[in-house]
């Protein structure tokens, strides 16, 4: 039952029943309809109560009718508020929890609205590329004023219905039991007549030009590459200037020309990729999970630290082990001075900042840990050392604990042999900053028991994190495709590019960060070490020696105040370094490769192209579930531009063929090897199909 009828008294109470947030499907609009037709026909009913059942009011679409045909199927939520509107008899929204999207534009439709205090107000649509589709534009701001409306509109951002107590939005705010205060009040309001409507309130705002005209111009510079938030403030423009009519034709259009963006597309892309990242095929999501009270954490350093801090933001004890006390010490003030700087930026309370430093203590004893219901190493990336700490968490840890290894690229069914527990052991790899990162890809070993792995997805979520399983291979998805995206990078610099201009190219795209950026900020000996062992590992792999002769000459980054580029000191800006590219111009001639002007567009390709080619392969492997996985990998951990939807996505926009026909041509030039595409590519480039 997606909405229930009942009569009490001489009111009809219309219950919305569609959890988890009472989303607007087509079951539940279709049972809104006809309920108020029972409600019309009635004689002993004086007015209409409209709420939601459980946890909301309403969240808006049903976003499991996303992108299908039941999505506008009549009654369209545009044919719901015209019924409701137009009612003989008043309808009272009552309003709890959440009223966001399609679920405030039915309550704006309403007669009257009631609310209790901390219900979340929003219009969000902007955060999917669209803007709202059934009134919001129009008639928000009839009820909170122009410029309170726009903000709402263009922000996506939720306001506490308190906050709005004083504007037209709400008749009244209900302290205690909101039916017994929606009930009250509809009696109260009963035989009242004219019925109120919003779209007949007149919007009095003078020089209303002039705000516009600054609202375009500091959104212009505020979206960036997003159409929605400018495109907000037309259709709000129309509330002021037309009729109310003729504003809903203009959101309409402006709807529907949004819905077709790709920017619109990949936002909705991510939207659905991060809710499908949480569900593994063969993990049903009622599998029990292990109940995580507290937590322990192998290794005070950086990412240790910032790995701890996770899970005394989400209230959840952690004990930091070190093997000296100096380590611990630093370790744990340093995570002091960055709730510190949190605390003075005004982002935290002194009662949080007390309770979350307090929450995590040291000790320098495995025994103490023992009880831990999670323990994460972060140790150093060795395998010597992973042993050494597994073979002992092994005999201290109580049965049942969870061991996860925070590795980068290291064998977790190697990790998981040197324990009797292998069941009980799964990768956990956080990405640096770990406070701040929202990725943490979860990789599943072949023995990882399923209600490990579900309690792993199901911590993700508690620590505010995008979970993201991977099978077990060397890098797991995000390592192992941002090595041959490195590859390429190297090989521009060897064929006639600078670091500066590799970089350009590709933040011009949309990157947060290009790749000679991103090693400066990291340490490019993280990489140098890395590509050592390839040398043994894979010797038929080529890598450019340009970055092996940057890390011989001391230049590992930032912290050493110089790498691919110079910095200065307590300035993390980069500065092109005329040394650095000297060295490169020599790297070329002795190899003998002469230099050739390389366009931008050859650059971006063959960065993101063979990230494509790696992700497919990724795919082909079954180490990503699937291609949106892998997507909101390089959205969450990479810096790749939200509006271009992660690698996989953007490869579907251009077209697999034209990708292929690019690899080819890339092909023929030097390091040709690195373009053989994956059987994936090919098979679905044949079928005219993309990833997603």
């Amino acid at each position: 039952m997606s909405a229930e009828y009942q009569v009490v008294g001489n009111i009809a109470v219309i219950t919305m029943k569609n959890p988890p947030v009472n989303g607007l499907g087509h079951a539940t609009r279709s049972a809104i309809v006809e309920s108020m037709k029972l409600a019309a026909l009635d004689d002993a009913v004086k007015a209409i109560i409209i709420t939601g059942a459980g946890k909301a009011f309403s969240g808006g679409a049903d976003i499991k009718e996303f992108n299908s045909p039941k999505a506008f199927a009549e009654p369209s939520l545009h044919t719901v508020i015209n019924v409701v509107e137009n009612a003989s008899k008043p309808v009272i929204a009552a309003i709890h929890s959440v009223c966001m999207g399609g679920g405030l534009e039915l309550a704006l439709g309403c007669h009257y609205r009631v609310a209790t205090t901390g219900a979340q107000i929003a219009l969000p649509e902007v955060k999917l590329g669209i803007l709202p589709g059934a009134g919001g534009t129009q008639r928000l701001p009839r009820v909170l004023g122009l410029e309170m409306a726009l903000n709402m509109i263009v922000s996506g951002a939720p306001v506490a219905s308190e906050k709005l107590a004083e504007t037209a939005l709400f008749n009244e705010l209900i302290d205690g039991d909101l039916m017994l205060g929606a009930m009250a009040f509809a009696e109260k309001m009963a035989d009242v007549r004219p019925l109120p409507r919003v779209r007949d309130i007149k919007i009095d705002y003078p020089n209303h030009e002039a705000f516009l005209q600054f609202s375009r111009n500091t959104v212009r510079a505020m979206a960036g590459p997003f159409p929605a938030p400018l495109k907000c403030v037309e259709a709000v423009a129309a509330a002021v200037t037309k009729k109310f009519d003729d504003g809903l034709i203009v959101e309409r259009d402006l709807f529907l020309e949004l819905v077709q963006t790709t920017e619109s597309k990949a936002l909705r892309h991510a939207f659905f990729g991060e809710r499908a990242a949480s569900k593994v095929p063969d993990v049903p999501e009622d599998t029990p999970t292990r109940p995580i009270k507290s937590v322990a954490v192998i290794g005070a350093g950086t990412m240790g630290g910032g790995i701890a801090m996770n899970f005394a933001n989400a209230g959840i004890p952690v004990q930091i082990l070190e093997m000296k006390q100096e380590a611990l010490d630093k370790g744990l003030a340093t995570i002091r001075k960055n709730y510190e700087n949190t605390l003075k930026k005004g982002k935290l309370t002194q009662e949080k900042f007390e309770q979350r430093v307090n929450l995590i203590t040291g000790t320098l004893s495995y025994e103490a840990i023992a009880q831990a219901d999670l323990v994460i190493e972060a140790v150093f990336e060795d395998m010597g050392v992973k042993e050494q700490v597994f073979k002992k968490l092994d005999e201290v840890m109580k049965p049942g604990a969870i061991l996860a290894s925070n590795t980068s690229t290291l064998d977790v069914d190697v990790i998981a042999s040197f324990t009797k527990r292998p069941e009980d052991v799964i990768g956990t790899h956080f990405f640096s900053p770990a406070n701040v990162m929202k990725l943490l890809e979860i990789v599943r070993g072949k023995k990882t028991a399923k209600d490990v792995l579900a309690t792993a997805l199901a911590l993700s979520k508690k620590i505010k994190k995008t979970g993201v399983v991977s099978g077990v291979c060397d890098g797991f998805i995000g390592n192992r495709m941002i090595e041959q995206y490195s590859r390429q990078a190297g090989f521009l610099l060897e064929e006639g590019c600078t670091p500066e201009q590799v970089d350009k190219a590709i933040e011009k795209l949309g990157f947060a960060m290009g790749p000679f950026r991103m090693g400066d900020l990291a340490g490019n000996d993280i990489g140098w070490a890395i590509r050592k062992r390839r040398y043994v590992d894979k010797p038929h792999v080529t890598y450019s020696k340009t970055a092996d002769l940057l890390c011989e000459s001391g230049r590992f980054g930032q912290k050493t105040g110089a790498g691919w580029y110079d910095y200065k000191a307590g300035d993390r800006k980069p500065y092109p370094s005329q040394l650095v590219n000297d060295m490169i111009i020599q790297h070329s001639a002795d190899i003998g490769v002469e230099r050739r002007k390389i366009s931008d567009q050859e650059i971006t390709e063959r960065l993101i192209f063979a990230l494509v080619n790696e992700g497919a392969r990724i795919l082909e492997e079954g180490i990503a579930t699937r291609a949106s996985d892998i997507d909101m990998v390089y959205l969450t951990g990479y810096g790749f531009p939200l509006h271009r939807g992660g690698p996989m996505f953007y490869a579907d926009t251009l077209g697999l063929t034209n990708v292929l026909m690019a690899m080819e041509k890339y092909a023929k030039g030097r390091h040709g090897d690195a373009w053989k595409p994956a059987a994936l590519m090919l098979s679905l480039a044949a079928e005219a199909k993309g990833f997603n």
